[in-house]
Formats: structure tokens, sequence, C-alpha cells
């Protein structure tokens, strides 16, 4: 008797224990699973560095944090021990470092030797409707953060909607920042100024020659274009002109006189900016690029281009400046930035869409920029800059030069690209006195059905949404093991939770400044209060990172892999520099002057969004995959071909002679009008679906 009440008390603890996690976890997430239930995570961010595990390069022999633990090569990174011990989940590190495609690559005949996986947002729904990955739609309403945060955001929903009969979703949703501007345009104001700005004509000792002009003019040769502006305050809109009637168009001015001195060539931009805008920028005519009220266009940047590389010996004493470049100019991944930057700069879109190169027009329906004459003309105009010497020669050629070369050595003036990683620049290897901002978005013609002759504005397409990439559970991995399901359903619903999105960006409370009661020091950041990081974070995120946020979340807090990620904790670590030009583009923003999509299904479809998937059948699927020369020839992976960035660098080929042959090849040749046609039946299912559950 006695040895069965000790086994009934042993019973009862143990289900006293288990009863009170398994409280834990449904109280939270409404999903019960054993403590200690192991996930196989094939998941993490691009590389070795960056996934939920320490590897051997960050690690080294030991790495102390700001938390104050001596982490390991092979060890938990903090944010995913916090998740650890408040989900009371094993994680095993099955993460092959490679980026979302090569990873799920990797799996997506394996996938029963793992649980959760990464990959892009489009092959996970086409493998979830193959029964490939768990439907975690079915389980919404055990998921109360994660259902809460799509009804909040319908837009969201829709982007995430594999089937529009079954409702089914195959991957959580990656965000980095949302609703918010994406890319910018950077330039070294320093030069700008040191070439504009001022009494009297501009003088140098030494200088060389603008090249023979290739580029034409995009803006208008004459009228008169008028263009809303924040004013200098940036504390309200006014309207200004570019009169062309009384300026003529610079590029047309410049071509007409050939290949000249660069004194000649900034003393006759001066003179252009002076009296195409009626002296409104007086002596700081920079700030028709670098200002609040800058209202600069493509043809006003090829003649700024042609005076900065023409004026080397000014500005960085030397004989060449290389103009407009990319992050790493032998990356693909980086170079196709050129062409996204083709589109802000001559008013095309789908080339920063969230999905492939669709956008939805005017007329509600869905267009490829691949298939659009405009794309090709744009890119024509990008090689006839490359021709005149305008972008760098490492495009061109593919060298393994960096941004990093370029500004440590001031030789690089321009390039498009995310403001807080690259303006850290000026805090590490600028010297006093010059200085890399971003600056506004060009005015540019857009066509955005309002007007048939186009609207002369200011808009991106480069706007957070739903990012390309997320985390899909493996059916084959889970199988009938219910512990497995749930726990990684209660994984995707914590880090939609109020705590978990802050985790999932800031990392552990112990690198978060607090009060003395322990609760978060906040500032506000676009309306709503976020944590304050603390200063040992901060200041480890630059003996570590060089500044650089995203790399200090992912390399060593283990944040911002995937989920929703606030921009509150990286706009604290962007340098004064970074914020001053980041705070013109948002001010801009909030008062209308630059336009861009919305999230939501809007009434002018042109503002609409695309969404990152569009649900498209396993048929459908296999119809498009079909079509190879659309992925193989438009890649944006590290190592892949784009014909897009090949335009641009070396004009057009045997293939495409021209803007009209390009869209032929691609439209019947490379199956892009079957393409556009089944994704075209997939959006009419979406807007069907979002009419029954609206």
């Amino acid at each position: 008797m006695k040895n069965v009440k000790s086994l009934l008390a042993l019973l009862l603890a143990v289900a006293m224990v288990a009863s009170l996690f398994v409280g834990a976890a449904s109280a939270e997430s409404g999903l019960t699973y054993a403590e200690g239930t192991v996930l196989r995570m094939a998941t993490g961010y691009n590389n070795a560095k960056t996934g939920l595990f320490f590897d051997a390069e960050v690690a080294g022999e030991g790495v102390t944090l700001a938390d104050g633990v001596t982490y390991h090569s092979g060890d938990l990174k903090p944010t995913w021990v916090e998740v650890q011990n408040v989900l009371g989940i094993t994680f095993e590190d099955k993460y092959q470092g490679n980026n979302t495609t090569k990873e799920f690559e990797y799996w997506k005949d394996r996938l029963a030797e793992v649980d959760m996986v990464s990959g892009t947002a489009v092959t996970l729904s086409e493998y979830g409707e193959t029964g490939a990955l768990v439907n975690i739609g079915e389980y919404l309403d055990q998921m109360p953060n994660f259902k809460a945060y799509l009804e909040a955001n319908p837009i969201v929903r829709l982007s995430i909607t594999g089937n529009t009969t079954t409702g089914a979703i195959y991957f959580s949703p990656y965000f980095d920042g949302v609703n918010d501007i994406e890319r910018m345009p950077l330039m070294r104001v320093d030069w700008v100024q040191k070439l504009l700005d001022g009494e009297g004509e501009f003088t140098a000792d030494a200088c060389g020659n603008t090249a023979e002009p290739v580029y034409e003019p995009y803006m208008p040769t004459e009228g008169v274009v008028e263009i809303d502006v924040v004013n200098a305050e940036g504390t309200a809109v006014e309207t200004i002109s570019k009169n062309y009637d009384a300026a003529g168009n610079i590029v047309a001015l410049m071509n007409e006189a050939g290949s000249m001195s660069g004194v000649d060539a900034v003393n006759m931009l001066r003179t252009y900016i002076d009296v195409a805008y009626d002296g409104y920028y007086g002596t700081n005519r920079s700030d028709l690029f670098v200002g609040q009220n800058a209202a600069w266009d493509a043809d006003e940047l090829v003649a700024l281009l042609r005076c900065v590389v023409s004026n080397a010996q000014t500005l960085n004493g030397t004989d060449t400046i290389q103009g407009l470049f990319t992050r790493e100019d032998n990356n693909n991944q980086r170079r196709i930035d050129m062409f996204r930057f083709a589109g802000v700069l001559f008013g095309v879109r789908g080339l920063e869409s969230r999905q492939d190169y669709l956008y939805v027009g005017e007329d509600g329906l869905l267009h490829d920029a691949r298939q659009e004459e405009a794309t090709y003309e744009a890119l024509e105009n990008m090689n006839a800059m490359v021709e005149e010497g305008l972008i760098s020669k490492a495009f061109v050629d593919m060298s393994e030069e960096s941004t990093k070369t370029y500004l440590q050595n001031d030789l690089g003036f321009m390039h498009y690209d995310y403001n807080q990683t690259q303006t850290v620049y000026n805090a590490t290897v600028l010297d006093e006195g010059e200085k890399y901002m971003a600056v506004m978005v060009p005015v540019a013609c857009w066509y955005d059905g309002t007007d048939e002759d186009g609207v002369f504005m200011r808009f991106t397409e480069s706007w957070r949404s739903v990012k390309t990439d997320g985390w899909g559970i493996s059916k084959a991995g889970v199988g009938d093991d219910t512990n497995k399901l749930n726990a990684a359903l209660a994984l995707i619903d914590y880090a939609y939770s109020d705590k978990g999105m802050i985790l999932m960006s800031y990392g552990p409370d112990a690198f978060i400044k607090t009060n003395e009661d322990g609760s978060y020091v906040t500032f506000n950041f676009n309306g709503k209060e976020m944590p304050v990081i603390a200063d040992a974070t901060y200041a480890e995120l630059w003996e570590k990172a060089s500044g650089n946020y995203t790399n200090y979340a992912r390399q060593y807090l283990g944040s911002t892999l995937s989920f929703a990620k606030s921009q509150a904790f990286e706009y604290q670590c962007t340098q004064e520099v970074g914020k001053e030009g980041a705070g013109h583009i948002s001010t801009a923003i909030g008062l209308g002057t630059i336009k861009h999509p919305e999230l939501a299904v809007t009434e002018n479809p042109w503002y609409t969004s695309v969404p990152t998937v569009l649900p498209t059948t396993r048929v459908e699927n296999d119809m498009v995959n079909s079509y190879s020369e659309l992925k193989t020839k438009f890649s944006s992976s590290k190592d892949g071909e784009n014909v897009l960035v090949d335009l641009i660098a070396s004009g057009y080929n045997d293939e495409m002679y021209d803007a009209e042959d390009a869209v032929a090849v691609v439209s019947e040749d490379w199956g892009g009008m079957q393409y556009l046609n089944i994704k075209q039946d997939a959006w009419d299912r979406l807007l069907e679906y979002y009419a029954a559950i609206g």
C-alpha cells in the first residue's frame, strides 16, 4: 500500500507540473504541448552567421554580450534562449546557413527531418498547396495573437493567403518594418554643396571634361511643370515651378554644348537652377537635390553627375569619381538596386514589387514590368549613363569593390539603398565635414490614371509590407506529433504578441533600458511608445557591428530573423546624419508630397500594393515554374543572372534589339503572357475572397 501511495503521489506531482506548464502555454496561445518539446529548426535569415545559433565566425572562442553572458559556437542566441524559457520549447539546429531559396531547396525532399523551415513566400505557398506544409489558417482560433494581427491588418492576410477557397496560410510572414519607406537615394551632400552653393561663378584649379553626351532628356524641354514640395522649414507644402521656357532643359543645353570642362558644366547647372526655379533656392542651390524642399529629377541628376565626375580634383583630389554605384558591384542581389533606382527615376512601376515584377494598374489589372516598354526605355537611359561614365566601372565589370571602399576613399558619389546601414559610414569611414545622406525621392512622370499625359510627382514603390520570405511548418516533420505541431504554432503566435514582437526586434529585456520598477524606458516612435535600448547595447552595437543595427541584431541577438520587426530599434541606432535625411523624407511622406502604394485595396487600384503571394493552384504553379526563363533570367539571388541589370551595364544584345523586341521576347518566347494570365486569375480570386471576408 505504501508503494502504491508513493506511486500515486509521484503521478500527482508529475500531473501538477504538466498542468502548470500546459496552463502557461494555453493562456498565451490556446495550444498545449509537453514541456521540452523539440523543434528541429531549418530556419535563419541569409547565411550561417544569421541563424538561431551562434556560428564559429561570430562567437569565436566565446563572445560576452551586454547581458553579461558568454556565448560559444553552437549556443542559442539570446532571443531564442528567451523563447525557450517562455514557451518551454527546445530548439535543435538544422539550419544549413543558406538564403531562403537555397535553404528550402536543400530540405524540400527531406522535410521529414525538420519541423520548421525557411523559404520564399511563393515557394512555401506552392509547396503548401501540395500538402507538404501545415495550413496555419486552420489553427487561427487557437492563435489569438496572430489572428488579431491579421484582423487588424487585412492586406497582410491577403498577402499570405495561399488558397482562396480554403483561406489557407502556409507560412508565418516576415516584416522588416511595415507601412514605411524602404530604400532611399543617398548622396555625398558635401560635394553637392561644394559644387553648387555660393555667390559668383564656380572656379577650380584643375578639372576634367565631361564625356561626349549620350543621355537624352527625359523631362520636358519647354513649358512649365509645377511641383509640390515641403517648405525649407519642414512645416507645410508649397508649389514651385520648373520653368523650361525660361531656362531650357539642362540636359538639352549640355548636349548642345558637347563635351566641356567640369567648371563650365557646374556653372551651366548653377545658371539653370537660378533661372528654372526663379531664384527659389538662392545661393543654396544644393537644396534642389539635398534639401527638405528638394525637387530634383532624372535630367537634373544626370547634369549633376556630369559635374561630379568631371570635378574629381576639386572633390577628392584624384582623377576619378564613380557617380552611381551599388553596395556590392559583384553581387547580383545588390546590383538589382540599379534598376530599382531606374524605376524611381523614370516613373516605372513593378521594379520594386513585393512579388516578382507585378503591379496593379489604374485599370485594376495586374501588369508585369518585364513586359512593359517603359521598363526597357528606362534601362536605355541608364545604359546611356554608363556610356558617359556616370555609373561605376565596377558595376559594369563586376569587380570586388564595395560601398565601403568607395566611401572610405572618397571615390563614390551616390547609390540607392537602406538608410540606416549606409549612413552609418558617416561615423566609421567619413572624415569631419564629409556627409553621406539620404535625399528626397526624385520627381518623375507617373501614369496613375488621373491624367492621360501622366502626373509629375514623387512616388516610391519601395514600401514596406510582407517580405518575400518566411517560415513554414513541415507536415512530414511534425507528423502526427501534436506536441510538435502545437509548439510550432505557439511559437508563431507568441512572436505576434506584444511581448513577442518586442523580443523579436530588440532581443531579451537585458538589452533594453528599464526604470527602477522594471518597466521599459520608452520613446514615441510613429505615434506609439516603444522601448529604448540599454546604453550597453548601444555601445556593443558599435563595438561589434560598427553601428549596423541589422547585422548586430541578426548575428548576436538572434532577433529580426523573421516575424514582425519594428523599426524603433533601428531608428535609435541610426547615425545623426541618417536621421536627418530620413526625417526629411518622413516629413514629405506625412505631408503627402511623396506618394506610395497602400497596404489596402484602394479606390484607385494603381495605389494598391500587390500582395507578396497570390493564391495560385498546384496546376498553375507547375505552369509558372515551367516558364524557366522568367526565373533564371530575372533572378535576384546573389549569384544569379538578371537581364535588366545586364541591359543597364551592356545595352541591348542579339536577342533584344530595342524595347519593343525585349517585350516580345519576354511575353512570347519566355512565357510572359501565360504567366501574367495565371497571376491575373489568382488576383481576381483574391479580390473575390477579400469581398467575401470584408
